[in-house]
């Protein structure tokens, strides 16, 4: 990821001025940053998540799914593209013309070498304070993944698995095998 500009700190409403299309930014504390397109295995991944996500929560009429690039609005300071996010029926988080304003229910991000660092400090850290009930991380090169459920005491990991095995999200109580993930 690329910082455009630390001279000065951005606000969500700068963020909206931005031009609609590539190139994709996102606002972390205030700063453009500026996100290279996702590698193939990461692409490969997010593509087999989201099918079962999309079977699971929204052809029941759950709630709905959605795909970076979406914008998510979570703080003047914050407006972050996740690699996913799933908002189920009755979540605070509201779908409007500039995209998802509030917590979704579901937040997702798949670690790649140039966003790693911040879905793992800056954007875990914003995600729990605003809200998030769930937050997935997935290395797709490591075939790891991790949930972590936003407790009294913050994010707790509840689930992981690496290769094989399965991981379980207690808010869509699901079951998913890392197979079908990284397969």
């Amino acid at each position: 990821m690329k910082v455009l500009s630390e001279e000065r700190k951005y606000t969500a409403r700068d963020f909206e001025r931005l031009p609609e299309g590539p190139p994709y930014y996102q606002l972390v504390k205030g700063e453009l940053i500026m996100s290279p397109s996702p590698a193939l295995e990461h692409q490969r991944t997010s593509k087999r998540l989201f099918h079962m996500l999309y079977t699971l929560i929204e052809i029941p009429k759950k709630g709905e799914v959605f795909y970076s690039p979406v914008d998510v609005y979570l703080d003047e300071e914050n407006v972050f593209q996740p690699d996913m996010v799933a908002i189920l029926e009755g979540s605070r988080a509201k779908m409007t013309k500039k995209g998802v304003e509030g917590a979704p229910d579901v937040v997702v991000e798949i670690l790649s070498p140039s966003t790693g660092y911040y879905d793992l400090t800056i954007k875990k850290e914003v995600y729990e304070r605003s809200g998030v009930k769930e937050y997935w991380v997935l290395d797709s090169q490591r075939r790891t993944f991790e949930i972590y459920k936003n407790t009294q005491e913050g994010f707790k990991l509840t689930s992981q698995a690496r290769e094989k095995g399965k991981v379980f999200s207690e808010i869509l109580g699901i079951e998913i095998d890392l197979q079908e993930v990284f397969s």
